[in-house]
């Protein structure tokens, strides 16, 4: 044998159908793991590489999805695009990464230009394009396959991963009244992110169920970007009296109040805690490190190309749990 490996020569060699083969290649059903295994072992052994052209050529599928995103945290869109690239390489598909602006008038439009154009098999959305009814609604009515990740609006329909932001949120403003502070501020993200809406209600939630009357001077909005977490925090640090502990939906935020703190010589966290949410790589690399929710953004994206792609998922709507990353961002409350 010399040259590229052929289908022909696999189907040969483990002594199966040219059908066959296809069926394994594509990770469809109806095949017996015993002739699974011997087909992957042939592909691996010939280190064969099926022709992407001839495999849409051979059914109806193109192997492509497209991730749509419009989110200003650079974080959170690698770790969602790493995810789901992944699964995607993975299961022999294409992933096209496509910035969207989910509050254009021609964000329909332009999806299903991307669509017809490259005959996608299936979109991802990550959040705020979860939210985009007129696009949800249009994707529905022409049968098109999508996937969601955080969705914040009909939860109940169609494919989905997600993780308890209120809960989460909850959590960590609990762990900031266990270690006695009162006045804890909140940093708030874009209101297009249903996830800034959910974390401000688990803020609330806390604060209630330890009988802390809720202050909305002490929330102030941002938009989950660097600079809007500084400007935030300078309106917050102004008060008189300031508060003991700042709280921002997204660790991007947190770091932005965390520079400016610094800028103010605020010891941190003797006279100020700080926390935010998702930990990124950020909440490691600043200093003191950053208490926050890690959030399993990548996970999330993974698991929702799973979803669409594999079908061996046992149920459409999949939930991941959160955990609380306590540094040395928060302490005592002064006094």
């Amino acid at each position: 044998m010399s040259g590229r490996p052929t289908i022909k020569e696999v189907s040969k060699i483990a002594g199966v159908s040219f059908k066959t083969v296809s069926r394994v290649l594509n990770n469809e059903k109806h095949v017996s793991e015993e002739t699974r295994r011997r087909v992957e072992e042939v592909v691996a052994r010939l280190n064969f590489r099926p022709s992407h052209a001839a495999r849409t050529l051979a059914g109806r599928k193109s192997f492509q999805v497209a991730l749509l995103y419009d989110n200003p945290s650079p974080y959170y869109v690698f770790h969602t695009q790493a995810g789901a690239q992944q699964r995607c390489t993975e299961l022999g598909f294409r992933l096209l990464l496509q910035p969207v602006d989910s509050q254009s008038g021609d964000l329909v439009q332009n999806v299903l230009a991307l669509i017809d154009e490259t005959h996608l098999d299936g979109l991802i959305l990550s959040p705020p394009v979860t939210e985009a009814t007129a696009l949800l609604d249009e994707l529905d009515r022409r049968g098109i396959a999508y996937v969601r990740i955080a969705p914040g609006i009909r939860k109940g329909a169609g494919m989905a991963t997600s993780m308890d932001d209120v809960a989460a949120a909850r959590e960590l403003t609990q762990h900031l009244i266990g270690l006695g502070h009162r006045d804890i501020a909140f940093i708030s993200g874009p209101e297009s992110h249903v996830s800034s809406a959910d974390r401000l209600q688990g803020y609330r939630a806390a604060l209630e169920a330890s009988g802390i009357a809720f202050d909305p001077a002490l929330v102030v909005a941002g938009d989950y970007s660097f600079a809007s977490g500084g400007e935030s925090a300078r309106m917050l640090l102004q008060r008189d009296p300031r508060p003991t502990a700042i709280f921002a939906g997204n660790d991007d935020m947190a770091a932005g109040a965390l520079a400016v703190a610094h800028e103010a010589d605020i010891a941190i966290p003797d006279a100020l805690s700080i926390a935010g949410f998702d930990d990124s790589d950020l909440a490691r690399a600043v200093w003191p490190p950053l208490t926050t929710i890690r959030q399993p953004v990548r996970e999330l994206a993974w698991a929702a190309a799973d979803l669409m792609l594999s079908g061996n998922a046992p149920n459409p709507l999949l939930t991941l749990g959160h955990e609380l990353m306590v540094r040395a961002t928060t302490g005592r409350a002064p006094g």
